[in-house]
């Protein structure tokens, strides 16, 4: 387990150098004093661009961040070690990731580690998806199967795990997991033939079944229960020296939770399509009503200390987690409280 923890730290640490390498001779300390408009101008790098992420896109294109004095460029890591690579580099000022990203680098030494913010997904958001229609799915189905999985130490396999452990399933002995596919790239290799189920996140699970190729059976956010799935960290020298710039993001996101859990499937839709142009309306529509009818997202962007601590049980049962790391040191919970007054 120790030398699993030392591999990645090893490996997030040749990332950092890399691009520190490359960064250092073109880019300049990050301004965050405000522009000739009176915004500030702050970066956020996504793990992935998703409609699992409605309320940060409302938060967009309703506006929010404008209100609140942010220029806003969103740029997409596609990975959670990209992405914190980003924040580390100050490539990004923030970054929206899986919270086990953070508890990596702490455990990994950094002096200047990232802090949670404000958790935005309490549900996981990926699905079961079986190459035949099921009816009455259970678990124990996938015994003696083949199933497109995710990549080691990463959220969605993670969770996966904790489900088939919750229903007596032993992840090595009882099934083979395929990770050997980049992320984003399983649902195509499921289309080709490979695998008796996959696990895909939107909008690839609403577009294999479009396409006659795969049903949804399971959703691991239900049968996981609540996680803290997704959340916004930033350095804590970089909040520590611009807590305005993270109250402001707050508030705008805040703005966009509430308008998630006030309208329509329909009306969160119409007001995101922009972000997704290749996806058509009534399609985003049919993902946000899956993640909607399971209560995917928060009422507010506080990130309770019992959901840190479920996150760090599911880490310790997939192996990646030595020893526990304090509450206290990577959350933090006075923006997102502050943002609901």
């Amino acid at each position: 387990m120790k030398k699993f923890l030392r591999t990645k730290i090893i490996c997030l640490s040749l990332s950092f150098l890399l691009l520190a390498g490359i960064l250092a001779g073109c880019n300049a300390a990050k301004d965050t004093s405000g522009n000739a408009g009176g915004n500030v101008e702050v970066t956020l790098n996504e793990v992935a661009h998703s409609i699992f992420y409605a309320p940060l896109y409302v938060a967009i294109e309703e506006g929010y961040f404008e209100e609140e004095g942010i220029n806003l460029t969103l740029v997409t890591g596609f990975g959670a070690d990209k992405t914190m690579t980003a924040v580390l580099t100050d490539e990004a000022d923030i970054g929206f990731m899986g919270s086990e990203s953070t508890i990596y680098t702490y455990a990994g030494g950094s002096q200047d580690y990232v802090v949670n913010f404000a958790q935005l997904t309490q549900r996981a958001g990926n699905f079961l998806v079986s190459r035949e229609p099921v009816s009455d799915f259970s678990w124990d189905m996938l015994k003696g199967t083949e199933v497109l999985g995710g990549r080691a130490g990463g959220m969605p396999q993670m969770v996966f795990e904790y489900i088939l452990k919750k229903n007596n399933i032993d992840p090595k002995a009882d099934l083979s997991i395929d990770q050997s596919i980049d992320f984003g790239s399983t649902a195509a290799a499921f289309s080709g033939g490979q695998g008796d189920f996959t696990v895909e996140f939107e909008p690839h699970a609403t577009s294999l079944e479009e396409k006659g190729d795969g049903y949804v059976v399971a959703s691991l956010g239900e049968d996981s229960g609540y996680v803290p799935y997704t959340a916004f960290s930033a350095k804590k020298s970089f909040i520590e020296e611009n807590p305005e710039v993270i109250q402001s993001f707050t508030n705008a996101l805040q703005k966009g939770m509430d308008y998630v859990n006030s309208h329509s499937p329909e009306e969160i839709a119409k007001v995101i399509a922009p972000q997704f142009a290749e996806t058509p309306e009534a399609t985003i529509t049919t993902i946000i009503t899956r993640y909607y009818e399971q209560d995917t997202w928060k009422d507010n962007l506080i990130f309770e200390e019992d959901a840190f601590t479920l996150l760090q049980n599911i880490l310790e049962e997939a192996g990646e987690l030595p020893e526990r790391v304090p509450y206290e040191a990577l959350v933090t919970t006075d923006f997102a409280k502050e943002a609901t007054k």
